[in-house]
């Protein structure tokens, strides 16, 4: 069942981090960015850096934002953590000595949880509704988003946290304001039915072997950047004997501990790594991501198909056109997918987010390349595909509509993670910018269902 809820959930103890922090919320995780911007999809939001200006231009009003957000810090999925739990124990039972650096592991307990987000990943989220607050203040002050969330715990407390954050932002602002929480959150379900924010439907993309391209892109590096580690691994922990895998497994401890502790206080497994390794390691995480959802898996793109209509529907004001993963009953009714509003707010997944950017032409192969699996590609080099930069946690997305100066048109531009990522296929001017007509004929890809007819071949 699909319903549109006031869902809350009070976490009392979170608050707006101080300044002095090195988590706050104008520029997200900068502690030790030499590593932790490296973790991949695991890393804390940071604004990663624009090489375009990411103000809104003085002669423009912005008319329209649409955010998507990543859920925030969780804890490792649940056979993750069974796995990193059983490479902890073993690390126990077998290991007969430990180095001085690798100490502190005889005595470390794993506490870690499942699937739930942490305190860190609930205040990332509440400094993203701040942020996005402040930052669209001409629209905030006078209009509220429209919310929808993917149904899955994290997802949804993510967008509870987010609406916190706001509201904060909105009474300092405005103390009168007769705004108060709980926002109203359309939920659409994981388990059933059409949802544009979980990808699902698509058997052969789901099901099929091209599951398998990410799997052997990601072996083929492992099996690069790995050994060296492995073996020096095993030398300062006589007795674990790992592969390759459980190297990859251990550094993972590195950003999931980190993300755990409520202060985002870095974890000594990290210092166990050189920055240059973890480098390797985030290029190991993009390759998943890039294969598997994004432009190097023939229907990665397409499992975005169905969100870009309807954000196509949204700019232009008009009815959705769709036949992927939309869900007709609930975008033909003007309660459940409003067409009239300035803000909208949607919260989900870091897969689907890829899937999103893919369908939006955002990083097309002329501009990333394939991705090698030999050879480590730089962020800049390809195109800014890089999973941190894309899909760290609380990551987002802003799609903005601006009328300029005397200009008869509106202009789109897109911002990931604060970074201003040029439109391709529309003609973008020198600001990454098109107008809105040029903008939606280069999404033919989307508006013509993508690859969805061979989903279920």
């Amino acid at each position: 069942m699909v319903f549109l809820a006031s869902v809350w959930l009070v976490v009392a103890s979170i608050h707006l981090v101080t300044a002095d922090s090195c988590d706050n919320a104008e520029d997200g995780y900068t502690c030790s960015p030499e590593f932790s911007h490296s973790w991949g999809q695991y890393s804390g939001f940071f604004s990663v850096p624009s090489e375009i200006d990411a103000s809104v231009p003085a002669e423009c009003e912005l008319t329209f934002v649409q955010m998507l957000s990543r859920h925030g810090a969780r804890d490792p999925t649940a056979s993750k953590t069974a796995t990193y739990n059983a490479t902890v124990q073993r690390i126990h039972d077998s290991v007969t000595a430990y180095s001085e650096e690798y100490a502190f592991i005889k005595d470390y307990e794993y506490t870690l949880g499942a699937d739930q987000l942490t305190t860190f990943g609930q205040q990332e989220l509440i400094n993203a509704g701040y942020k996005f607050y402040q930052r669209y203040e001409q629209l905030t002050s006078s209009n509220m988003p429209f919310f929808r969330s993917s149904d899955q715990d994290r997802v949804v407390e993510s967008a509870q946290n987010w609406t916190q954050g706001f509201q904060q932002a909105l009474q300092e602002a405005n103390a009168d304001t007769n705004v108060s929480l709980p926002y109203a959150i359309l939920l659409l379900p994981e388990e059933s039915g059409n949802n544009t924010l979980n990808h699902d439907l698509c058997t052969a993309f789901e099901d099929g072997p091209v599951g398998d391209i990410k799997g052997n892109a990601q072996a083929i590096w492992l099996s690069v950047f790995a050994p060296d580690i492995t073996a020096r691994l095993n030398e300062n922990l006589p007795g674990a004997n790992f592969a390759d895998e459980d190297t990859v497994n251990f550094m993972d401890l590195c950003p999931y501990n980190t993300v755990a502790d409520a202060s985002g206080t870095v974890s000594p497994f990290c210092g166990l790594f050189t920055a240059d390794e973890w480098l390797s390691y985030g290029y190991y995480q993009t390759l998943g991501k890039y294969y598997g959802y994004g432009p190097g898996n023939p229907l990665g793109p397409t499992q975005g198909v169905g969100f870009v209509n309807e954000l196509v529907a949204r700019a232009t004001g008009r009815a959705v056109v769709d036949g992927t993963s939309t869900n007709a009953t609930l975008d033909s009714d003007g309660a459940t997918f409003p067409l009239d509003r300035k803000l909208y707010a949607d919260f989900s997944h870091d897969n689907d987010m890829v899937g999103i950017y893919g369908a939006l032409g955002l990083f097309p192969a002329e501009v990333t390349a394939p991705l090698s699996n030999t050879t480590r590609t730089s962020a800049a080099d390809a195109g800014g595909f890089d999973s941190a930069w894309l899909v760290p946690f609380a990551a987002r997305m802003y799609v903005e509509k601006m009328q300029c100066g005397t200009d008869a048109e509106e202009k789109v531009r897109i911002l990931v993670n604060d970074r201003v990522v040029p439109l391709q296929g529309c003609g973008a001017d020198e600001l990454g910018r098109c107008g809105l007509g040029d903008w939606v004929d280069s999404l033919s890809f989307a508006t013509s269902g993508g690859l969805w007819d061979e989903c279920f071949v």
